[in-house]
């Protein structure tokens, strides 16, 4: 018997995807494993607070497109399909919305919140497979250490609760504090 992991290609995962049992779950295709994500009510609370700031900065100024958990795969690339928490692509790359399958360019900023089954190992590969793939900008956020890893490819910094996100070159003028991107909104 063997002990290794069936590789997929792209095609092959959109077919596992597609299978009816898989309908309501969220998968991910990394270097040829089909890896699923599941999300907890702390992860949901990050990501929302997350995509309703970017959404308030950049729709009055029309500066792009925000989005959540939308699936991701480079033309050329036929063993990943990434589906980043929350993404914003600037008004000048925004192409037609894509009504089926991935969207086959990755957006100018990535965001990925640590869930439970998530290491910060795969995390920051991750963060260097959109930055070697075009992203500009990678938030990686850690809800257990309240911490926000930046990452260009020019740097790395780590954030800590009393500190400032700033949307960089990507999002002139954007700022959000950290303790708000873990704040619990029950009022």
């Amino acid at each position: 018997m063997s002990d290794r992991i069936k590789l997929y290609t792209v095609e092959e995962f959109e077919q596992f995807i597609d299978l009816p049992e898989n309908a309501d779950r969220l998968f991910e295709l990394i270097d040829g494993e089909i890896v699923e994500t599941v999300p907890t009510e702390e992860h949901s609370v990050v990501v929302g607070n997350i995509a309703f700031a970017l959404r308030t900065f950049t729709q009055p100024r029309k500066l792009g497109r925000v989005l959540s958990e939308v699936r991701h795969q480079i033309p050329g690339d036929n063993h990943n399909s990434y589906l980043p928490d929350v993404e914003f692509t600037h008004a000048n790359r925004i192409k037609p919305i894509v009504t089926q399958g991935a969207v086959p360019h990755l957006p100018d900023l990535a965001v990925e919140v640590k869930s439970p089954n998530d290491s910060r190992a795969a995390l920051r590969r991750k963060a260097l497979y959109y930055l070697d793939n075009g992203v500009q900008v990678v938030w990686l956020v850690y809800p257990d250490t309240r911490q926000i890893e930046v990452w260009t490819n020019e740097v790395s910094k780590t954030l800590a609760i009393e500190d400032t996100l700033d949307g960089g070159a990507v999002l002139p003028g954007f700022t959000m504090s950290v303790d708000s991107v873990f704040a619990d909104q029950t009022n």
